[in-house]
């Protein structure tokens, strides 16, 4: 008998996604694991795995919204029928959706998919995410392209292949004119969380650490392993991971019943990619050595800069480093990471003059801010961890 390809439920919340395009054939053989099809989230788009091997007999819906839980496709043997009363004529579409229906579930779930813009003429262009998101960045008025999905909805290809004419390109505003730009469903996304991040009662904690010996380590480590570019970002990941290990109440969430506890150091490491900001986690950092951490790090940010993270890329943290130093911030103050309990905020490395044993030094000093939800966290715990970090720093040894 056939089996269902049904959407998967790929993160907390969803409710429903936005089928970009399949990535195999009717007909065609499908082995369990294979990448299936495109699937556009609030939060990412990924490739979907097929869950069962065999052949592609129907693709019941080809592109377009659609809820968790539904049958897009069958899978099964060669020359099987399909009783599941789906056509063999034509491809179904997905349900349209109702649009105020929708707009109430905006505001308490992250997979619904923002509206439409509005058509010349008072129509709605119909637009999967992934399509939209492509047009703010070029420019281009989704009103004057030509859709080739279902019931005519604009999908990634008809902008890629050039659909829409010169004359769609958004005009330059004026001097002194405000230009509109929709928000986006990953926009929609930052903008609920950090909200819902403002009104947890936090504190912060500021040190300075000695980069000295971090920075030699850095630069031993490149040597050591030439195709991995290390960076300070990577020594952080590993000595916090380090630090949360030793002191297991840093290393929680919040939850209205409980705080949970984690076993191990999920870090999460603040990206800044075109389509928001994202933060996609090394998992176990506290088991990996520096040089791997740097391998998982660089390929997490390339694949968030890409717009090719999957949902399970971005979920499942209980700590986050935002470091801002490469843009030669010195100190600043990041916001919490709900339903994560602390967030560490890196500056720029800076020569500075410090005196010791009634001597005056110039050592390259790193400012770290540590936020802390306070239901969850003490100031004293916030300060011994924050203590343990500026060690680990200062005598990386300590932490490996």
């Amino acid at each position: 008998m056939a089996t269902e390809v049904r959407l998967p439920r790929l993160g907390q919340g969803m409710e429903s996604g936005t089928i970009v395009k399949w990535l195999k054939s009717e007909g065609e053989q499908v082995q369990r694991g294979d990448a299936l099809y495109e699937l556009d989230t609030d939060k990412v788009t990924q490739e979907v795995e097929a869950e069962a091997s065999g052949v592609l007999l129907k693709i019941a819906i080809a592109q377009g919204e659609v809820e968790v839980g539904k049958t897009i496709g069958f899978i099964g043997d060669a020359g099987e029928r399909i009783s599941e009363g789906v056509s063999a004529e034509k491809p179904a579409v997905a349900p349209k959706r109702d649009v105020e229906r929708d707009h109430g579930r905006e505001a308490s779930t992250t997979g619904a998919a923002e509206a439409a813009p509005p058509q010349a003429g008072g129509g709605r262009s119909k637009a999967s995410p992934l399509a939209r998101r492509i047009a703010r960045e070029r420019g281009i008025e989704l009103s004057q392209v030509r859709g080739t999905g279902p019931d005519g909805r604009i999908v990634a290809r008809d902008l890629e292949r050039g659909e829409a004419p010169p004359a769609a390109a958004a005009p330059v505003a004026a001097p002194g004119e405000v230009e509109t730009r929709p928000l986006s469903n990953v926009r929609k996304t930052i903008a609920r969380r950090l909200t819902q991040a403002w009104t947890v009662p936090a504190f912060q904690l500021t040190v300075d650490a000695d980069m000295t010996r971090a920075t030699e380590l850095v630069a031993r480590q490149r040597e050591l392993y030439p195709d991995v570019r290390i960076t300070v970002t990577d020594v952080l990941t590993k000595v916090c991971a380090q630090a949360l290990m030793r002191h297991r109440d840093m290393n929680v969430q919040y939850s209205e019943d409980a705080l949970l506890v984690f076993p191990s150091a999920d870090v999460g490491i603040a990206v800044a990619a075109p389509q928001g900001l994202v933060v996609p986690v090394v998992r176990g950092a506290e088991r990996l050595s520096i040089a791997q951490i740097a391998g998982v790090r660089a390929d997490l940010v390339s694949r968030a800069r890409d717009g090719k993270l999957r949902s399970a890329d971005l979920e499942g943290g209980t700590f986050t480093i935002s470091n801002l130093g490469m843009y030669g911030v010195d100190q600043f103050v990041a916001v919490l990471n709900p339903p994560q309990a602390s967030i560490l905020a890196v500056g720029a490395t800076r020569d500075q003059v410090v005196p010791r044993d009634s001597e005056l030094h110039v050592l390259p000093l790193l400012t770290l801010t540590l936020t802390c939800d306070h239901r969850a966290v003490d100031g004293a715990t916030g300060a011994d961890f924050l203590r343990t970090v500026k060690a680990f720093l200062e005598d990386p040894g300590l932490a490996l």
